[in-house]
């Protein structure tokens, strides 16, 4: 195998590690939604607080999956542009739904 071949291999493979740890990110986040309104820990309104966080993850699972193909492309063609958009945009989305969740339990306790 050329040196081209192994760094494309390796690049790639870099590519689909970094997808599977935002699936793992987009699953947690699901399941957190999900525990938060089987058990009830906000209230009234864990349904809403529970429907925004598997929204959210659904997020994580698409925005990421998005990327991946982008950069897998680029790969293919021989080159690589990183773009930090993927992440500003999902941290700045869960950034503000933890600061609706942190407003939202200092209210009511």
């Amino acid at each position: 195998m050329e040196h081209n071949q192994i760094t494309s291999a390796r690049d790639h493979l870099a590519n689909e590690r970094t997808f599977l740890s935002w699936i793992r990110t987009s699953i947690s986040i699901m399941a957190l939604g999900l525990a938060v309104v089987k058990f009830s820990v906000f209230e009234n309104h864990s349904n809403i607080v529970g429907i925004i966080l598997v929204a959210l993850g659904m997020l994580t699972a698409i925005l990421p999956f998005i990327g991946y193909k982008n950069s897998e492309k680029q790969l293919n063609k021989g080159y690589y542009k990183h773009s930090s958009l993927l992440v500003t945009i999902l941290t700045s989305l869960i950034f503000l739904v933890s600061v609706l969740l942190l407003v939202y339990v200092v209210k009511t306790t």
